[in-house]
């Protein structure tokens, strides 16, 4: 019997091709369009097919590796120092990144946070807004710590 549905937008040859594209550094938009998809059609494939899935992940962490792993051995090189400083603001921006003034820490938006959840408890009065806002601002620091810990 038939498979009845929509005919896959990606065919293995233009899966090969993404796949290749990819492993170059080059990002799923860009590949979509030479191949002439969204760059949505790459991750639903990506959803439906987990050795897809897998080709896509391990592409675009080999790129990554090689790229640092240039980085690194310029680096070594002193006439090169500034790949090194490169690789320290990009592998650990916090302690090595110029800093925009006025920018905020993380950890200073989760303190943030945090003074404005006891403002909220002194100056609200009806226990039922208070717990609810108090539910949000929690909510909105475990996603920032999420973000960060993402980051790290």
């Amino acid at each position: 019997m038939a498979k009845c549905g929509r005919k896959p937008v990606l065919t293995d040859a233009k899966k090969r091709e993404i796949i290749a594209i990819i492993s170059v550094g080059c990002s799923r938009r860009i590949a979509a369009e030479y191949v002439n998809c969204s760059p949505r059609t790459i991750q639903n494939t990506a959803d439906r097919d987990p050795e897809f899935a897998e080709q896509l992940r391990k592409a675009s962490l080999q790129t990554e590796l090689t790229f640092l792993k240039n980085i690194r051995d310029a680096a070594k090189k002193e006439q090169y120092w500034r790949a090194a400083a490169w690789g320290l603001e990009r592998l650990n921006p916090r302690d090595f990144a110029q800093q925009k003034p006025g920018a905020l820490s993380p950890e200073q938006v989760i303190d943030l946070l945090d003074r404005l959840a006891e403002m909220v408890v002194e100056e609200v009065p009806v226990a039922r807004y208070r717990k609810r806002l108090l539910k949000r601002i929690g909510e909105l620091a475990d996603e920032l710590r999420q973000r960060d810990d993402d980051n790290i």
